[in-house]
């Protein structure tokens, strides 16, 4: 993932925007949960898939729910 997608997808990475985190374990989290979102369950317009499943990750792009419940493991 390149810097720019990053800053482009999360309004708390750019300068302009007030959305930032007050708290690093805050911000932490926020990327962190960006990312999972981002290889297991938006699906790719080159891949047609998600980098997990192109991985051998998982075998089938996860919903936002599975997502959700995994982070709260």
């Amino acid at each position: 993932m390149s810097n720019k997608a990053i800053r482009m997808q999360i309004r708390r990475m750019t300068r302009l925007t007030d959305g930032h985190s007050k708290k690093w374990e805050n911000h932490e989290a926020a990327l962190g949960l960006f990312f999972a979102y981002y290889n297991f369950c938006r699906i790719h317009s080159t891949i047609k898939t998600t980098p997990g499943v192109k991985a051998g990750l998982t075998s089938e792009p996860w919903t936002l729910q599975h997502l959700l419940e995994e982070a709260n493991r």
